[in-house]
């Protein structure tokens, strides 16, 4: 048995830390990532966006194409899958290697 709760767009996250997680921050999760749709206090639940695109800072110095995969490598995203990155979702525009940032459909 299945009971249909929510479309699953935005989460419920509790804020473990003892530091504030500031608005539209990503959070890695175990195998994806999540961005904060409000500030989360130390002990408080807020909402943590699942699907979306995204402006995320690039740390990569490659160029991404659309549609590529790309990874969170716990501060921003690039396009090489390395020990501890975590896979992001795709490149939802081309991303020049020089870049600063790179659009992102989080978890597709």
């Amino acid at each position: 048995m299945a009971e249909y709760l929510q479309r699953g767009e935005a989460l419920d996250y509790t804020n473990a830390t003892d530091n504030l997680i500031p608005h539209d921050t990503v959070v890695a999760l175990k195998d994806r990532i999540g961005v904060t749709g409000c500030p989360i206090p130390p002990g408080k639940t807020g909402s943590l966006h699942m699907v979306g695109v995204f402006e995320i800072k690039k740390t990569g110095t490659a160029a991404i194409a659309m549609g590529q995969t790309v990874y969170f490598d716990g501060t921003g995203i690039t396009d090489a899958a390395e020990e501890g990155s975590i896979k992001a979702g795709y490149a939802a525009a081309p991303a020049d290697a020089a870049g600063a940032s790179v659009l992102v459909s989080i978890n597709g």
